[in-house]
């Protein structure tokens, strides 16, 4: 973005407007009409400007979502192209359009083997509501129509509509409605949280035997899925031990249950794989996915299914009922062909695996693997979260560590760095085409946050 950006209208003109039509997602409000919001009218690479001219460093991809960062040309030009030729068709009416079956193409020689149809979406919300449904028919066919159970883990997220956050373990989320039936949850992989006195390897398995303790519960011929992030975003950015997918894996095929891998944040290069359960090591039934699809610029999402599944529903299925207006639509699957292309070609993935990704978390261990306020580093790639701890040798954690990693975040947007923070953990996940200098960027001012932070409450 051009430093010559002039204003349309006042800050204080576009936030009395936005509190008069607008509900923020996971704010409050009230609080939030008193503050004001930032208004965020440019972005280029990894940086954002406000109306009022601040810069920031966007350490968070928006919401994990723009790999290939801001002002790619290249994306606007293929949305541009498709707007003119072809706006809008959808895939009811025994009808499909060049876009969609050219992203297929593209999206299944990006993926392993064994996977072999997609339903596309506009969200990843909107591809965990499908996969409730399409995992239940899927068993209906085969003449298990009572395995309908979901399994999740508490402190998961698979989105804010009413399945998608009942699935998801957002405790708060429940009370507000978001509960359906038939859907169960185990303990969360949270080592640093959780461990007692077992090693990381002894607490991953530990954790996993939990879903088989639920699936025995509950009867392995009533469960129908086990849902999970390889690794937990909003949750905080935690990395289960190396021991739990292994043992995930190998209960879901004991009991005959599916495997459902949420790679809505973890898709499309984050860890320096192209999919995040491919640096874990595991091969799931089916995939969530959206975000980094294309790369923010215009909303899609998806589901993909194994071959294993998508035989039985096309093969034996017959009639699924099932569909979006907007399923497969031509300008985002442009923009998807665009993006995908762009990440394979550039070798941005690779850079993200073998370059940047391995020096963020370097970066991230020397600067802070010392520090008083901080107790655990864990990430791969260019997705990274730090603990906050009172006692980093006892793993004791403050007892309002939500409202210190808030406070660093709010001291990072004073220092012009956007990360985020969730409990007692302060996360980030900046663009795939971060270069060194902008890694240092962000470390740096990530610091003088952290630093800031420390001081205020005492601990340096």
């Amino acid at each position: 973005m051009t430093t010559d950006y002039k204003p349309q209208r006042e800050t204080k003109d576009y936030q009395a407007a936005d509190a008069a039509h607008h509900i923020h997602a996971f704010l409050d409000q009230k609080a939030l009409n008193e503050e004001g919001p930032r208004v965020i009218v440019g972005g280029e690479r990894l940086h954002l400007w406000d109306n009022d001219g601040n810069r920031y460093l966007d350490g968070m991809s928006g919401l994990w979502c723009t790999n290939l960062g801001y002002g790619r040309k290249d994306l606007a030009a293929a949305a541009t192209r498709q707007l003119e030729q072809l706006p809008y068709y959808n895939m009811f009416f025994h009808t499909t359009h060049p876009a969609v079956v050219e992203l297929s193409e593209l999206l299944f020689s990006l993926l392993p083997k064994h996977y072999s149809h997609a339903i596309y979406t506009n969200s990843g919300s909107e591809a965990n509501e499908v996969l409730i449904r399409t995992v239940r028919r899927y068993w209906q066919v085969l003449g298990k129509p009572q395995k309908k159970v979901m399994i999740g883990r508490w402190n998961g997220y698979h989105g804010s509509t009413l399945a998608a956050s009942a699935m998801g373990g957002m405790k708060f989320m429940h009370e507000m409605g978001g509960v359906i039936p038939d859907v169960a949850h185990i303990d969360e992989p949270y080592w640093f949280g959780h461990e007692g006195d077992l090693t990381p390897a002894e607490f991953g398995l530990r954790a996993a035997r939990q879903l088989e303790t639920k699936i025995l519960e509950l009867g392995a011929e009533n469960v129908a899925a086990f849902i999970a992030e390889p690794f937990q975003g909003a949750g905080g950015m935690i990395f289960p031990p190396e021991s739990y997918w292994p043992e995930i894996q190998r209960i879901c095929r004991k009991y005959d249950v599916l495997l459902c891998a949420d790679e809505v944040i973890g898709g499309f290069g984050r860890t320096g794989e192209w999919f995040a359960h491919q640096h874990f090591d595991f091969e799931p039934d089916t995939l969530s996915i959206a975000k980094g699809l294309t790369s923010g610029y215009i909303p899609m999402g998806g589901l993909i299914l194994s071959r294993r599944m998508a035989e039985v529903l096309v093969e034996q299925g017959g009639v699924f009922a099932h569909g979006l207006t907007y399923s497969g639509h031509p300008v985002a699957a442009a923009v998807a062909i665009a993006n995908l292309t762009a990440l394979r070609d550039e070798g941005v993935v690779t850079q993200v695996k073998n370059d940047t990704g391995p020096y963020l978390q370097q970066c991230l261990r020397e600067v802070f693997g010392n520090h008083p306020l901080v107790g655990e580093i864990q990430g791969v790639g260019l997705v990274a979260a730090l603990q906050f701890a009172q006692d980093k040798a006892t793993r004791k954690r403050f007892a309002n560590e939500g409202d210190i990693a808030w406070r660093c975040r709010t001291i990072g947007f004073e220092e012009g760095v956007i990360i985020r923070s969730t409990l007692g953990r302060m996360i980030m996940a900046p663009a795939l085409i971060a270069t060194r200098a902008e890694i240092d960027e962000l470390v740096g001012k990530t610091k003088i946050a952290v630093d800031r932070t420390a001081k205020e409450i005492g601990v340096l």
